[in-house]
């Protein structure tokens, strides 16, 4: 064990393991409908590379969720997850979600233009209901810009 105090700057994988009531649908919108490429499988699970990230799609009951998050005016799901994304990627999914059709519980929209930390940003839930959050940014240097 390191006694260093240097904070940890490497790159790191995330992992989010979460429930799906079914497999196929879940291969349909995420392998489909995000382009996630999928991983290892069983007959219970499933796994995603979620844009560099591995997330692992159970069967059983989808966590629950309210709208109790405010986004500027509007009400967001709780608990959600995400991506943070470069601004081309994310308009380039924003448009491929539109193609296919996905409701958005908050449209792809910009938020603090012209201020630190100016992103654009749309929420969508997955065909279980579980909430997603994408973010984009001119440049990642801006994520914690105050």
């Amino acid at each position: 064990m390191s006694n260093d105090p240097t904070p940890l700057q490497t790159r790191s994988l995330f992992h989010f393991a979460f429930h799906v009531t079914d497999l196929d649908e879940a291969r349909r919108f995420y392998g489909g409908v995000l382009g996630c490429r999928e991983g290892r499988s069983t007959d219970t699970w499933v796994d995603f590379d979620f844009f560099s990230h591995q997330i692992s799609l159970h069967l059983g009951q989808p966590f629950a969720t309210g709208r109790t998050g405010r986004v500027g005016d509007h009400r967001v799901p709780m608990p959600h997850f995400g991506l943070v994304m470069l601004l081309p990627h994310w308009r380039a999914l924003a448009h491929r979600l539109e193609q296919a059709g996905v409701a958005f519980v908050m449209p792809p929209q910009v938020r603090f233009e012209g201020q630190p930390g100016e992103q654009w940003t749309m929420f969508f839930c997955d065909p279980f209901g579980n909430p997603i959050e994408v973010k984009g940014f001119a440049s990642l240097d801006q994520v914690y810009a105050v």
